[in-house]
């Protein structure tokens, strides 16, 4: 047996101290089972690592040496991705203009606990499909249930939240926007089966190979939420509004057109400035001159500020917010309630350990919570009994916390108005950094970078 020096000790006791405070934050006994190869690399050295170092051949080595390197990037920022943060782009402008379309944000896992991963074996910086294979980036198994470790806090109302989307359990892999129950609803559950080359396969995702989405946390496990001429109540009292929240509104002018300058002054990227259909114009109250024709009418997004800005423009003639029937379906799809989007609610937020009683309405707004989301068995008999695992239940006790995401672009934001409430399994992390932001209106050097928002804490 040959002699163990002092460096080797010391780099495995500092080695082992390490791993064992990591072993103790996923509160996970099996892995106590790495200090055997801890043990392996730093002492006894049976196995032989680095044997290809003493290959005769340079190329083999230098090979080797790439391979060695990029083994170890990978490993540190798969740990990385996992455990302490991962970057996110702002893919949509739903948040706008708390954060922009180009905004490149760091995401601390930290903030709420980092999960334990449902799939440990994925490729690192891959959300769920591998570019050009369009395969999966991850293996099925093994595949663990849900674990959050200890974080710096809790998610807390109004809070900026990064999660998995709910409703993106199953798929149409060719048509993912919108989501497949939405899809079922429109075309029918056969239609999209029997369609694949259009729908594209109909497949399962597990919670952490959900797409990112990213919205405000308006309501918390156990309250009570409703909108009512698109100002948010909770538990009967107004929420607090974004300060840069916007609604959709059509502007009228006078038959002049709205220069660039104005629009920068509002804040209305060029993919907004549009022009309202002329077949809608009737309906919304604009009305035609005497030789049959309208004056031009925008359909802009526009917050507080520049709907000020905007109602005191000398070109102006009428500006009126965009009528709710344009919202949509909304939560739960399928089911008659005549909420919508601007009206919608009450609603109560299931909240861990709390217990209701099971109605076909309570069925209707939290049979995803029962089944899909605490992973149940539900099943409604043909006589209205209810059988949860297969025993009959006239009650049901949630096992999770859960959340109610919401846009700060109130109109321009599919949120938990259309597919309902987000798990604490689905909770990914919490932006804290925006450490890049390009303006897709612009070139690279010609304004596309915005300066003044680089290395912004996200609030």
């Amino acid at each position: 047996m040959r002699a163990i020096s002092k460096l080797q000790w010391a780099s495995f006791g500092i080695w082992t101290t390490v791993y064992l405070l990591f072993c103790l934050w996923m509160e996970n006994a099996w892995l106590l089972a790495g200090i055997i190869v801890l043990i392996d690399i730093f002492l006894t050295k049976y196995i032989p690592w680095g044997c290809w170092k003493r290959s005769k051949h340079p190329g083999v080595r230098r090979a080797m040496e790439w391979v060695d390197d990029i083994l170890f990037a990978l490993i540190a920022v798969y740990i990385i991705n996992l455990f302490i943060f991962q970057n996110y782009q702002i893919p949509s402008s739903s948040l706008e203009k708390s954060l922009l379309v180009g905004d490149y944000l760091f995401v601390s896992k930290l903030s709420y606990g980092p999960r334990v991963p449902n799939t440990p074996l994925s490729f690192p910086l891959v959300q769920n499909t591998l570019p050009v294979f369009n395969t999966n980036s991850y293996l099925e198994w093994p595949s663990w249930g849900y674990k959050r470790v200890a974080g710096l806090g809790k998610v807390k109302r109004n809070d900026i939240v990064v999660f998995n989307f709910p409703a993106g359990d199953t798929i149409a892999f060719l048509q993912q926007n919108p989501d497949y129950y939405s899809l079922v609803e429109q075309y029918g559950r056969e239609a999209i089966l029997l369609n694949e080359g259009t729908f594209g396969k109909v497949m399962y995702r597990p919670v952490d190979k959900r797409e990112n989405y990213v919205k405000r946390c308006i309501g918390m496990p156990g309250d009570s939420l409703s909108v009512v001429d698109n100002q948010v109540y909770i538990n009967g009292l107004a929420g607090d509004n974004p300060e840069d929240m916007q609604y959709n509104y059509f502007v009228e002018t006078d038959g002049s057109i709205i220069t660039s300058e104005q629009f920068k002054q509002m804040q209305v990227s060029r993919s907004d400035q549009n022009l309202a259909q002329q077949g809608a114009l009737p309906y919304l109250g604009f009305k035609p001159d005497a030789s049959g024709r309208y004056n031009p009418v925008y359909h802009l997004p526009l917050t507080r500020k520049a709907f000020e800005y905007v109602r005191n423009l000398s070109i102006v003639r009428k500006v009126i917010i965009e009528p709710d029937v344009f919202g949509g379906m909304t939560y739960p799809i399928g089911y008659e309630t005549s909420w919508t989007r601007d009206n919608f609610g009450p609603i109560w937020i299931p909240q861990k350990g709390s217990t209701i009683e099971l109605t076909e309405r309570n069925l209707a707004f939290y049979h995803r919570c029962i089944r899909n989301y605490e992973n149940n068995d539900l099943e409604v008999r043909a006589d209205g009994k209810i059988f949860i695992n297969g025993s009959e239940s006239t009650t049901y006790t949630f096992k999770y916390d859960y959340y109610f995401m919401m846009g700060d672009n109130r109109h321009n934001s599919s949120d938990s108005r259309v597919w309902g409430f987000v798990p604490e399994d689905h909770i990914v992390g919490k932006p804290i950094l925006i450490w890049l932001s390009l303006d897709k209106d612009h070139g690279l050097f010609n304004g596309g970078i915005r300066w003044n928002r680089l290395f912004r804490t996200v609030h």
